[in-house]
């Protein structure tokens, strides 16, 4: 379709809207994507904007819960920074050293002081939502190969491992200068 016509073209899927050149993303999306992570067992939901996981920019929403867990990890081989925005909710976007000491920590949320984060390339970091709802647009260059994606901190149990929803809560907390706990 050619023509101011054009523009008036949308299309509905079950989950996203599409003009024939740009893809939309709506508020009940998000509430979807979220209700999705609710009822799921990692309590988190995404969904990929970029059309394959060899894009050179990963494009990803993001839909974290109240405690799910996101293994402290940092992209180090190949080194990639990666950026959140939050779009809905609040989240914790923690950076850590190598033993695990919180150095960095920033509340993100729409409205709030803080609405973006980027992590440079190879550093330990780790989120947490703090609200139910949380939905982040999740950026980093691709392309996403599971095997060398992460390089998660050989301090921090593996998901579903004795002592992890404990580091959730220690997360959901920790300030500047704690350390996580061990064990």
């Amino acid at each position: 379709m050619n023509g101011p016509e054009a523009g008036l073209a949308i299309a509905a899927t079950a989950s996203f809207c599409y003009h024939w050149r740009m893809k939309m993303v709506t508020s009940a999306i998000l509430t979807e994507l979220s209700t999705t992570a609710t009822g799921a067992r990692r309590r988190r939901a995404n969904h990929n904007l970029h059309p394959q996981l060899d894009d050179p920019i990963q494009r990803l929403l993001n839909a974290v819960e109240p405690s799910t867990y996101v293994r402290p990890h940092r992209h180090a081989a190949p080194p990639r920074w990666e950026a959140f925005v939050a779009l809905t909710g609040r989240a914790a976007v923690l950076l850590l050293d190598d033993e695990g000491t919180v150095t960095a920590r920033a509340e993100i949320a729409p409205g709030g002081p803080v609405l973006v984060v980027e992590i440079e390339a190879g550093t330990w970091h780790s989120l947490v939502s703090l609200v139910s709802g949380t939905v982040l647009l999740e950026v980093k260059p691709g392309p996403y190969v599971p095997v060398t994606d992460k390089d998660f901190a050989a301090w921090a149990p593996a998901e579903g491992a004795p002592g992890a929803a404990g580091l959730v809560t220690w997360l959901e907390r920790a300030a500047v200068g704690d350390t996580a706990p061990r064990g």
